[in-house]
């Protein structure tokens, strides 16, 4: 019998490490996907928390006109982050050309960025701002809550 247990006692301390230890490899990898999770989870937390804002505006009708090219159109997707992926936005720029798409010349588009306004009860004609509009005023002229 103790022949046995030397062979057992020489199984478990096998220093080729021949044998794979799966628990501490099953550990490693939960403790892995976890941490991933977590950062995933804050970073898409973090980086589309204006969505429900975007997708209120986008309801609402509200429109903006940008260019690709406009450093003050980069400057208002910026207020949104991801988010503004669901912001209701028509590109004028042309990529390569010095002119502007003809949606952007029927609406009558002259800067940029442009928010257009629908009609409504209480603005008949709408509104037009061309002009970076901070979210919390965007928030007002349409009642959208933000987060």
């Amino acid at each position: 019998m103790s022949e046995l247990r030397r062979k057992r006692r020489e199984e478990r301390e096998d220093p080729a490490g021949s044998r794979v230890n799966w628990r501490k490899i099953g550990i490693a990898v939960g403790i892995v996907i976890v941490l991933a999770g977590v950062y995933y989870f804050i970073y898409y937390k973090h980086g589309h928390r204006y969505d429900a804002f975007a997708h209120c505006l986008r309801e609402k009708q509200l429109t903006m006109y940008g260019a690709y090219w406009c450093p003050h159109c980069t400057e208002q997707k910026e207020l949104f982050g991801a988010s503004f992926s669901q912001v209701p936005y028509v590109e004028c720029g042309i990529p390569g050309q010095r002119g502007e798409t003809q949606e952007c010349k029927d609406a009558g588009i002259k800067r940029f960025p442009t928010w257009v306004f629908p009609a409504t009860a209480a603005m008949p004609q709408g509104d037009r701002q061309e002009r970076v509009i901070p979210l919390e005023e965007l928030s007002a002229k349409t009642g959208c809550p933000l987060p």
